[in-house]
């Protein structure tokens, strides 16, 4: 075998030909990796952070000589849009170091022949998806093609970190390490602030912090933050569709660009954008198209490609296209709306300049007014390098399932054996024999209330192993594999056939044959719903609705939470550090006029009276999931003082409680409503009161398989899901409390839904704070913003538009 040196040599040669040369960062990582170590590569966006870990993986190719063809590197990529860039700087290295080894694609888009060759006749590089690695787990004979893998590398690791496809992955390394000890394993970051935990779930018990390297290029990424205003601050809205009053301002800067990105932070949002932007000026028709993760496969392909090629000046997106897809021309990027997030936001800033030493430039296009705190609050966490942590899932019991059925479906598993591998995971450290007992129990008889139904007798041991019962439970898990759950989806195709994406069933539903709506960029005319599709035309009527998708909201990260508070303590103090914070002096001037501007020490409650009923609403400026908690929370607090009932609204500055009945704030709204003590007993009531079980419960009844969401095509109805986990939930709250499933759904929705460990920081920090209470007898600036938000779910834009007139008048 060629000394490091040597072939070290060969690669800084290939990329003296490029006119390149190696950052320190990547010659450190080919080091770790031709020695044989784990490690994580973190760096920022377009600085190279690909070539760090497939030039090493290669020139270990180069070092085998000609042996036996077969898989030796595997590139997992969070999204699919990723797997093309990987591609093509695989093919080029190849190419470069004249090795003869081929790369290939396989992710869910990936034709059924095109996979089955890769069986036959394996690339030496395979880029995928977490879903298709636990497929090829699924099918009978992975070990003999896993058997020459040399490494795995997990680009954009942060990203499957803080969730349920990151336990997916350690599961699925757990299996691997098995079959090849000496596989190196390595995870790639640009942003990220827990390393050394994220490190820690990539490896499970292989994480040695004295012994595995963090390699961090130390490449400083400048970030350049221009916000667009108007001229007169005085006429920007409160709230409402703010960024749409700025196209003026907006399509200047995108002519002076070669091409630019706009980042929605919904697909909904996404569809409005392009409509207006076409409307204001019908010049970017055929320069200018949508990308968003509901949109059809060839469309978003043929996007990419022209946006690649310049044949595109202008593409609306959302976080389809956050991560490391490299668009060389892309100039210019246009952020609308607080991104809610240091890394996202950092994340979208790279995708201009991405490359090394380059600057990044990103236009802010707040939404209303009140957003031009986050704008400051952004630039100031990214000066002071704030970056969130990832909080990793532990115990997923759904998802262990998952894997032990799809280890049953192709060569089985000795229970013994399996989990000895599971306890290697991070997720799975403290998995216990009886909790590994009841999940195999339960894949082979159901739970104790299931056990005398056949269709959850899954898995049978025959000779110690555990196998799959029959084709059909083989069959239907396949279908099944995969953590990524939302909504029932329906496809939208033309009559005549072509597709053009999908749509959540609860929207379609709403809707009669004749009616339109906007979808793609293209009005469409509903003729039929047949089976799983939705038939439609193209139509030219004025009036279509726009498409919204469930759950697409995103809260305040704690660190953009943290630091805008510091802006509002700052403004109060008479220090002013940003711009934008000086546009909006006459608002938050407004603000303390009308109600009051909260100080340090000082938390806020609002209030006042309407022809709605009485409104409580109360400023944590925590963000939108723990002031969901929060508003259960306190709702369920109050009503054991007197029988009442709210509505409960949220925004990321604050909640709302809505009553019929009057509320005695000064006797009520004490510290003592807002203490921590009891906090898991009072959360687990105020849960149960608004639903939140249930919906995450059908989420892991889904995962797990309880539930099966039926084959492509013949899909269960939304309705017909809902109702069957609804059912499952009562029959384990009433019969089996004990059960894992169930209980994993209460400590889900604790630590991620409502941020309990976030939610008691809030508390904490309220006990120490002087509760100011405010009778205002106008709508507050800070109030306009979270009741038009309850409104619009309520009322179409022309009904809101009058509403909010009359609400800025009153």
């Amino acid at each position: 075998m060629a000394s490091t040196t040597a072939l070290k040599k060969l690669a800084t040669d290939w990329f003296a030909a490029q006119g390149w040369k190696p950052f320190p960062f990547q010659l450190e990582a080919w080091d770790h990796y031709l020695n044989g170590s784990h490690g994580l590569v973190n760096a920022p966006t377009g600085s190279g952070k690909t070539y760090s870990l497939l030039i090493p993986a290669m020139l270990e190719g180069l070092a085998e000589g000609p042996r036996e063809k077969g898989l030796r590197l595997i590139w997992i990529t969070p999204i699919r849009a990723l797997a093309k860039e990987i591609l093509g700087s695989a093919e080029r290295a190849i190419e470069g170091l004249g090795l003869p080894w081929k790369a290939a694609i396989r992710t869910g888009d990936t034709k059924t022949t095109a996979r089955r060759k890769q069986i036959e006749d394996p690339p030496e590089i395979l880029i995928t998806t977490p879903e298709s690695v636990h497929i090829l787990l699924a099918t009978p004979g992975y070990p003999e093609f896993f058997s020459r893998l040399n490494g795995i590398v997990i680009d954009e690791w942060h990203e499957l970190l803080g969730s349920k496809r990151g336990v997916q992955m350690e599961l699925a390394l757990s299996r691997m390490k098995a079959m090849r000890p000496a596989l190196k394993i390595w995870g790639i970051s640009a942003t990220i602030g827990n390393e050394e935990e994220g490190l820690a779930a990539l490896l499970g018990n292989d994480y040695d912090p004295e012994k595995i390297p963090i390699v961090r290029s130390h490449i400083k990424k400048e970030i350049v933050v221009k916000t667009l205003v108007p001229e007169e601050i005085e006429t920007m809205p409160w709230t409402g569709h703010l960024g749409i009053k700025m196209l003026p301002l907006i399509l200047p800067v995108i002519y002076k660009s070669q091409s630019t990105l706009i980042f929605t932070n919904t697909r909904s949002q996404c569809e409005i954008w392009y409509q207006q932007l076409l409307e204001a000026d019908p010049n970017l028709a055929g320069w200018m198209a949508m990308h968003h993760g509901s949109i059809s496969k060839d469309l978003r392909n043929w996007v990419e490609e022209a946006l690649y090629d310049g044949r595109l000046k202008v593409v609306v997106c959302t976080s389809s296209l956050d991560l490391g897809v490299d668009f060389r021309p892309v100039e210019t990027i246009i952020q609308i709306g607080g991104p809610k997030g240091v890394a996202r936001f950092m994340q979208r800033a790279g995708r201009s300049g991405h490359q090394p030493g380059a600057t990044s430039k990103i236009y802010f296009v707040p939404t209303h007014s009140i957003e031009l705190v986050e704008v400051a609050a952004l630039r100031e966490a990214i000066s002071k390098g704030l970056i969130e942590d990832r909080v990793p899932y532990i115990r997923s019991f759904d998802v262990l399932i998952q894997y032990m059925m799809t280890l049953a479906c192709s060569e089985g598993f000795r229970p013994d054996e399996l989990y000895r591998e599971v306890k290697t995971c991070f997720a799975y450290d403290s998995i216990s024999e009886d909790e590994w007992q009841w999940a195999l129990n339960f894949l082979m008889y159901g739970s104790p209330s299931l056990e005398s139904y056949e269709e959850y007798r899954k898995v049978g041991i025959a000779r110690g192993v555990a196998l799959a019962m029959n084709k059909q439970v083989v069959q239907r898990h396949k279908m099944s594999i995969g953590t990524i759950v939302g909504d029932s989806s329906m496809t939208i195709k033309y009559v005549r056939g072509k597709k053009i994406g999908t749509v959540e069933e609860w929207f379609i539903s709403q809707l009669q044959p004749g009616d339109a709506f906007w979808f793609a960029g293209k009005c469409l005319e509903l003729v039929r719903i047949k089976a799983n599709e939705v038939q439609v035309r193209k139509s030219t009527q004025k009036n279509a609705r726009i498409p919204s998708w469930q759950g697409g909201r995103m809260p305040f990260s704690s660190e953009v939470a943290e630091t805008l508070r510091e802006q509002i303590y700052l403004y109060k103090e008479g220090v002013i550090h940003h711009r934008e914070m000086e546009l909006l002096g006459p608002l938050l001037d407004l603000q303390a006029e009308r109600s009051a501007l909260p100080g340090r020490d000082e938390l806020l409650v609002e209030y006042f009276q309407s022809k709605e009923g009485h409104h409580l609403v109360v400023y944590p400026f925590e963000g939108r999931l723990v002031h969901e908690g929060m508003g259960a929370l306190i709702g369920q607090r109050l009503g054991r003082k007197k029988a009442m009932s709210f509505s409960i609204a949220m925004n990321d500055y604050g909640f709302e409680l809505v009553t019929d009945q009057e509320i005695p704030v000064e006797e009520w709204i004490t510290h003592e409503l807002f203490d921590a003590k009891d906090l898991i007993e009072d959360i687990q009531q105020s849960i149960n009161s608004a639903e939140m079980a249930r919906r995450r419960f059908r989420d892991i009844s889904k995962i797990s398989g309880l539930i099966f969401q039926g084959y492509p095509g013949r899909e269960k109805k939304e309705r017909h899901l809902q109702a069957s986990s609804s059912l499952l939930f009562d029959v384990f709250r009433e019969y089996e409390p004990d059960n894992l499933l169930f209980m994993q759904t209460y400590e889900e929705v604790r630590t991620f839904q409502l941020e309990e460990a976030r939610l008691r920081d809030t508390l904490e920090r309220i006990k120490q704070q002087r509760i100011v209470i405010r009778r205002p007898g106008r709508f507050t600036p800070f109030a306009f913003p979270l009741i038009v938000d309850r409104l619009r779910e309520k009322l179409s834009t022309e009904k809101l538009a009058d509403r909010i007139r009359r609400m800025i008048q009153a």
